[in-house]
């Protein structure tokens, strides 16, 4: 740095500002007293430390008891509050209603005559044959309209109440 300081015992900023700009330096740390030499080598394996202000005979920490004597962490106990079967049951009566809000919206569409092309149709469409291929022509019936309400109604009536079903279950055992 350029210049003194402000005076003995101060320091200049980290950032290199100007002289009279300083802070006062820090005192001995905790454990630092009289005779604390910050560049002494540290002590090897195996030798202790000298005893420091504040140091009491049997306050030294000790092992932890929290682990076993393995040094791997204990297993944390699974909740007993079912959570994990709740979490499930959610899990598949959400799959269920999304698979019945695609068949649904599929039949809705048709009947108010949506534009085929358009993309949201088509993939809507798409989602509604490949969640209810196996229903497909179970109905044939002259009636266009009636005959795809039939083959999309039921595969969309069947996840309700297999999803909604395994749900409950899920949530009794």
């Amino acid at each position: 740095m350029n210049g003194p300081g402000p005076g003995p015992g101060y320091d200049y900023n980290a950032n290199g500002s100007a002289p009279g700009q300083g802070y006062p330096m820090a005192g001995p740390g905790p454990g630092q007293g009289p005779g604390y030499d910050p560049y002494a080598p540290a002590p090897g394996p195996g030798e202790a430390h000298a005893p420091g202000p504040g140091y009491h005979p049997g306050n030294e920490p000790g092992p932890r008891q929290d682990y076993p004597a393995s040094g791997s962490a204990p297993r944390r106990p699974r909740p007993s509050d079912g959570s994990g079967r709740r979490r499930a049951a959610l899990v598949v009566q959400a799959l269920a209603d999304i698979a019945a809000v695609f068949l649904g919206l599929w039949i809705v569409l048709y009947l108010l005559e949506a534009n085929q092309g358009n993309p949201f149709v088509e993939f809507v469409r798409g989602m509604a044959e490949w969640l209810g291929w196996w229903a497909q022509d179970i109905f044939t019936m002259e009636l266009e309209g009636v005959r795809i309400f039939l083959n999309y109604g039921l595969p969309a009536a069947i996840y309700l109440f297999i999803g909604h079903g395994v749900a409950a279950w899920l949530r009794r055992l």
